[in-house]
């Protein structure tokens, strides 16, 4: 029995050890003077960190909208890179929505009765009836926008389709773009059929990231599209995160741009993906790595002082706020 106690013990205290040193590690934030610069043609690795506006901003107005597209591109900081997600229609559309059902960010059960419909269920004419604006909180904890139904929704707080976004936020710069299509199997194949379309149409290939959280799409973006800028899978910035931290000499990157999340809520696990080892080592590779979602103003001036190639952020005005003062 004594020897079972040693041994629990030691189990115990070796445990202790390990997690004691994943929470450090999480914690960890590098000296910038340890970035190192390395030459690159990656259009995503600029001089600086490029603030992306997660959402339009749905920190800030209601997220995906038009009224937070006007916001966010309003006055003199705006972001330098939009952010947002699509879902085809029942009629072939792209529209702008995160989420995979409309319950959350619009008054679908109010207008159709129902719980659980999807953009897919839905023809565009039929989800301009909607108010994407029912669940924004402003500052103050208010829901201002919470009771607006039918005509007394205003156009800024309808649903926005592909071309409606890229046509508004063209005329008010030369921005660049990152788009998740949110679909997958062949809804998903066929939103990304249209949207790379209508991305070449445009002259945008070399502006946008291409984004997708669906093993297929990655796999038919990669073998269809190859000329698309897509950022990594899962498996792919695991990959990569393990490669940076064992510090693997044949690493081949799969794409030119990592997207990874940065975030307390990460810190219990002991990932870090914003050390100065694990940037340097993905600007070796030349590839360019941005963080979401970053609310916190240490966080943000943190990402900024070891140079993260883009930082998405709920708050622009916020973000763009700090870096312009360092």
């Amino acid at each position: 029995m004594k020897n079972f106690f040693t041994v629990l013990i030691a189990i115990v205290l070796a445990v202790a050890v390990i997690y004691s040193f994943l929470i450090f590690h999480a914690r960890w934030r590098s000296n910038p003077a340890k970035i190192n610069t390395y030459d690159t043609d990656n259009p995503f690795i600029v001089n600086g960190s490029l603030i992306v506006g997660h959402r339009m901003g749905g920190g800030d107005a209601p997220e995906e909208s038009l009224m937070a597209l006007e916001m966010c591109l309003s006055g003199n900081d705006v972001p330098d890179v939009l952010e947002m997600d699509l879902h085809i229609t029942k009629d072939g559309r792209l529209v702008l929505l995160h989420d995979d059902t409309l319950d959350r960010t619009t008054d679908s059960r109010f207008v159709f009765g129902k719980e659980g419909l999807r953009p897919e269920d839905l023809t565009l004419e039929e989800l301009r009836k909607l108010n994407i604006g029912v669940s924004f909180v402003d500052k103050d904890g208010a829901y201002p926008y919470k009771d607006l139904h039918g005509d007394n929704v205003p156009d800024t707080l309808r649903i926005l389709t592909l071309e409606e976004f890229l046509d508004y936020s063209l005329s008010r710069g030369d921005f660049r773009y990152i788009i998740e299509i949110k679909n997958g199997g062949e809804e998903g194949k066929r939103a990304l059929d249209i949207l790379y379309a209508t991305i070449k149409e445009r002259n945008l290939l070399d502006r946008v990231i291409f984004g997708t959280f669906k093993n297929e799409i990655t796999e038919y973006a990669s073998s269809t599209y190859p000329d698309l800028i897509r950022s990594a899978s899962i498996k792919e910035a695991l990959e990569f995160y393990i490669a940076a931290l064992c510090g693997k000499k044949n690493y081949e990157p799969p794409v030119s741009v990592l997207q990874v999340f940065y975030g307390k809520q990460y810190f219990k696990f002991g990932v870090n993906l914003a050390t100065s080892r694990v940037i340097n080592y993905a600007h070796s590779h030349n590839m360019a790595i941005q963080y979401w979602t970053v609310n916190e103003e240490e966080d943000i001036e943190y990402l900024l002082s070891v140079g993260a190639d883009g930082i998405m952020t709920d708050y622009v005005e916020m973000a763009m706020g700090i870096k312009g003062r360092m």
